[in-house]
């Protein structure tokens, strides 16, 4: 048994394959549809934008995908990333419960996102891209695209969401430095971003309008081919080295998770910690509950609804069976940019509709509270969307108290907040409010609507 703080895997020892967890769903996903034609799209549907390889994982049965040599050597700067054991917060916690959670902001992007950006990179690369675009929330997945386009030669372009633009002008440098072009969306650079603005000059923009002007320019213009950090089965694939990594670190302390929580946006954090695991639930009757955790001011997850909607705002993405809050449904500016999101991925959306994992939506301040708590405990400021699963590991923690049950808590800790100065000063001024959403703000965008319902 281990005592240490850090629990550390060799450079042999990091995984070799993704874990699809598309084979051993219970029951499948259904199919994403044509926007036009409302038929379930083929490969050649999204080969404008996706290199072949990627469409192939997106639809993949295998159980594991082989990682590239050229990817894990790249892997190598950061990975294995650390297991911590968060002692000191159990102890200002006074609980029962064994507390340990997966550092991935040790990358040279600060998260989680280059597992997945450096794959998506090296595969548009393959097959003959000269460059990407995509769309970037609090900056963290446009931080980490750049450098990897950098790292294979590509150039990038990144819209920005406008108001993760202004409050975090050192990510745009940061996207700057590994040669990429940041533009604040909404823009005047495509049609969808002109005619937000045409409706709302003063839009903070949102994840689903950056998307629209990515997709846009990519489907445009020759050699330039669109990704996304979340959301889409290839990228949550991608990210599983995060859970096959924590197994075998667990394996070496001989504790293994009575619940997974991660900070959900649009599925990669969650899937990357959780689906390993959920093969244990699937394969051998284990019961680690995961969970994941929303914004208050976006809780599509939790009430939202299931059916099909498009990934951006202007409808030029395929329809996806998911839980959605409505494709045109603007979040409020609050500083966790990554989670404000109108929808959730495929794979996720039929897991949480099949119950088989779990949701919770934490208002703002209560997160900020749990990040402060763990930043002053275990010593690492953390992103603010980390914070919204530290916020649902302490409240885990302090119910094992009450209940007196000793519980093993294992939480991805997506990234560091070191960039997120300005609203942690907020913070502290008590600048930041709990967003509290009306029925009309809520609904309005759902019962615009006029998707399929998924069934």
């Amino acid at each position: 048994m281990s005592a240490s703080k850090k629990i550390l895997l060799d450079e042999s020892e990091m995984p070799q394959n993704y874990y699809n967890i598309q084979a051993d769903m219970p029951n499948p996903m259904l199919p994403p549809l044509h926007p036009r034609t409302k038929q379930p799209i083929g490969p050649q549907d999204l080969s404008a934008l996706f290199p072949m390889e990627l469409i192939k994982q997106e639809v993949s049965q295998e159980r594991y995908i082989e990682i590239p040599d050229e990817v894990r050597k790249i892997y190598r700067l950061y990975r294995p990333t650390p297991l911590y054991r968060a002692y000191e917060l159990e102890k200002a916690l006074d609980t029962p419960a064994k507390i340990y959670y997966k550092y991935e902001g040790v990358s040279p992007a600060g998260s989680h996102k280059p597992n997945t950006a450096i794959a998506q990179a090296y595969y548009n690369k393959l097959e003959g891209a000269k460059g990407l675009t995509t769309e970037t929330g609090a900056g963290q997945w446009g931080s980490a695209l750049s450098f990897a386009c950098h790292k294979f030669g590509l150039s990038s372009e990144i819209y920005m969401v406008k108001i993760s633009y202004d409050q975090k002008p050192y990510r745009k440098v940061m996207m700057n430095t590994w040669g990429a072009t940041v533009i604040s969306s909404p823009s005047r650079m495509t049609n969808s971003g002109k005619k937000i603005l045409e409706q709302d000059p003063n839009s903070p923009g949102s994840l689903g309008i950056a998307i629209s002007e990515a997709v846009e320019r990519a489907a445009t213009t020759e050699g330039i081919n669109y990704a996304l950090g979340s959301v889409l089965n290839h990228v949550l694939l991608h990210q599983t080295v995060i859970g096959q990594e924590a197994i075998k670190q667990l394996e070496m302390t001989g504790d293994f998770p009575d619940i997974v929580v991660a900070p959900f946006g649009g599925g990669s954090n969650f899937a990357g910690i959780a689906f390993p695991f959920l093969r244990y639930n699937f394969q051998e009757g284990k019961n680690v509950r995961c969970f994941a955790v929303e914004p208050a001011s976006c809780p599509k997850l939790t009430k939202g609804e299931f059916r099909y909607d498009f990934g951006d705002t202007a409808g030029l993405t395929p329809l996806i069976p998911m839980y959605t809050l409505g494709h045109t449904f603007v979040p409020e500016p609050i500083h966790a940019g990554g989670l404000r999101y109108h929808g959730a991925g495929a794979i996720i959306s039929q897991l949480l509709k099949d119950k088989l994992i779990e949701a919770s939506a934490i208002p703002q301040l209560e997160c900020f509270e749990a990040g402060v708590k763990f930043a002053q405990t275990e010593g690492i400021i953390p992103a603010p969307e980390a914070t919204h699963g530290i916020a649902q590991v302490i409240r885990e923690a302090q119910k094992a108290k009450i209940e007196g049950k000793q519980k093993t808590i294992l939480f991805n800790l997506c990234g560091h907040g070191y960039f997120d100065m300005s609203a942690y000063q907020a913070y502290f001024n008590g600048e930041l409010v709990d967003h509290e959403l009306t029925e009309k703000e809520l609904y309005s965008a759902l019962r615009e609507l006029d998707t399929p319902v998924a069934v």
